[in-house]
């Protein structure tokens, strides 16, 4: 055969051979679904942390109320907000009906005590006749009676003068404590009965009243540390003074009363949020952008020495600037997709261009 012939007769037998005995042609080369950075996770010092709110409350809140009744009011001399001193006059009421009262028991006092006088006089003269008996002794039994009869009158007078005097006192109006004025119901000219005049809080103290659920309230300690956000921006600092020793039922919330040394701006009725120090930690953190949410779960993917992306449950803790807390699910070994996590499946071949740069570090205080 001629040798031109050759190989169109070669390629005509190949082709006659059946599919199945053909030779497989190379499987192509897999090709990386993604570009990734990883990072290794960092220990980070962070400020454990509950936040809560509450309304801004007076620590003890005094109502100032008259003891007489049915007496008008002559002056009322404090305003809402001013401070007071304790003893301090607040409120006077007309005192002319009181006044004239001590008058008048003053002088039933003086009347008893004249009264007691004679009797004593006449008695000591009956006697000094009885012991030369020059009177029967029925009559120094008389004298004695009317001896006892002259001091229980000028007891009872000045019981009376006292009650008096209490009237008047009753009518000018102290500060029980030294304080704040919170609340006034009060004016000039009217006549007062049984109900509040004014409102005290004692020592100008304020305290935060935060409300936690049951698991946060199991965390917090007597004389914690507490920072307010003040609604000018300035932070207000304060202590734990007492954690409420019952839940509510229904809520299954409780109450930490929080002394607030320096309120600043903030008022009693007002509404604050707040961070109750708990203490530093040093937990492992990874940046936010490699946390992926899903179905309610957190994710982070790990590349093996496959180059492949593969994906991990974590569980999460506080969020510290740019990065998440881990509480458990990773180790410092491991290499975690910093970027680009969301767009990933688990298997995924991915090409590692280049370990990213840690996160800043955090200085304590940025967690919740």
């Amino acid at each position: 055969m001629p040798r031109f012939l050759a190989r169109p007769v070669l390629l005509a037998s190949f082709l006659a051979l059946p599919a199945a005995c053909r030779p497989a042609p190379p499987p192509p080369e897999p090709t990386p679904s993604l570009t990734v950075a990883i990072v290794a996770p960092r220990t980070q010092t962070i400020a454990r942390e509950v936040r809560a709110s509450g309304a801004i409350a007076a620590w003890e809140e005094i109502q100032i109320g008259a003891a007489l009744q049915g007496v008008r009011v002559e002056a009322v001399l404090v305003e809402v907000g001013d401070a007071v001193g304790r003893g301090e006059v607040v409120v006077r009421l007309d005192a002319r009906a009181t006044t004239a009262q001590f008058a008048r028991a003053d002088a039933a006092v003086r009347e008893a005590r004249a009264a007691l006088e004679l009797a004593i006089s006449r008695g000591t003269r009956t006697r000094a006749l009885a012991a030369d008996a020059l009177v029967p002794a029925q009559d120094v039994d008389n004298v004695a009676a009317e001896e006892a009869r002259a001091r229980a009158q000028l007891d009872t007078a000045v019981a009376n003068r006292d009650l008096a005097q209490l009237q008047v006192d009753f009518a000018v109006i102290s500060a029980p404590e030294a304080g704040v004025i919170s609340a006034r119901s009060v004016q000039p000219g009217q006549v007062v009965g049984t109900g509040e005049l004014l409102r005290l809080i004692r020592g100008g103290r304020l305290e935060w009243r935060a409300e936690l659920d049951e698991a946060d309230l199991k965390r917090i300690v007597a004389g914690a540390s507490v920072v307010l956000d003040d609604v000018d921006g300035a932070q207000v600092v304060g202590r734990v003074r007492q954690i409420a020793p019952g839940i509510d039922a229904g809520r299954r919330t409780g109450t930490v009363y929080v002394d607030l040394p320096r309120p600043g701006t903030l008022r009693a009725g007002a509404f604050a949020q707040g961070r109750i120090v708990l203490g530093e930690a040093t937990p492992l953190t990874v940046p936010a952008e490699a946390v992926v949410r899903r179905d309610g779960r957190a994710y982070v993917f790990l590349v093996d020495q496959e180059q492949r992306a593969r994906e991990r449950l974590v569980e999460l803790g506080v969020d510290v600037g740019d990065s998440f807390e881990i509480l458990s699910g990773l180790t410092a070994q491991d290499a975690v997709v910093a970027r680009g996590a969301g767009f990933l499946s688990d298997g995924d071949l991915v090409r590692v261009t280049a370990v990213a740069p840690t996160a800043k570090a955090t200085p304590p205080g940025g967690g919740a």
